[in-house]
């Protein structure tokens, strides 16, 4: 269903049954839901202090080879919306990937 590095990989995967108006019975699979690892329960490789003009998958390009892994970023400094680290200047945590 998702890509080995995708943040819901490892998300187990359960079913639901549902009733359509039909009246036909639907088996619906979807992930848990994820949670964002505690704050210090990753380990810091480095700290990268944002310049101007820097985007967050460029930066996630440079230290982990692939920018759609931007979401390792956001958890390993509790962000849930990814343009608060392009803040000229924010230092940022980029942590040692777990998977």
């Amino acid at each position: 269903m998702f890509d080995r590095t995708s943040r819901y990989y490892d998300i187990e995967t359960a079913t639901v049954t549902v009733t359509g108006n039909d009246g036909l019975q639907r088996i619906l699979a979807y992930k848990r839901r994820r949670f964002i690892p505690p704050v210090g329960a990753l380990t810091t490789a480095v700290e990268h202090v944002v310049t101007e003009n820097e985007r967050l998958d460029l930066i996630t390009a440079g230290y982990l080879d692939d920018p759609t892994q931007f979401w390792r970023i956001c958890d390993a400094n509790d962000i849930r919306e990814p343009t608060e680290l392009e803040q000229v200047g924010r230092t940022i945590i980029i942590a040692v990937p777990t998977q």
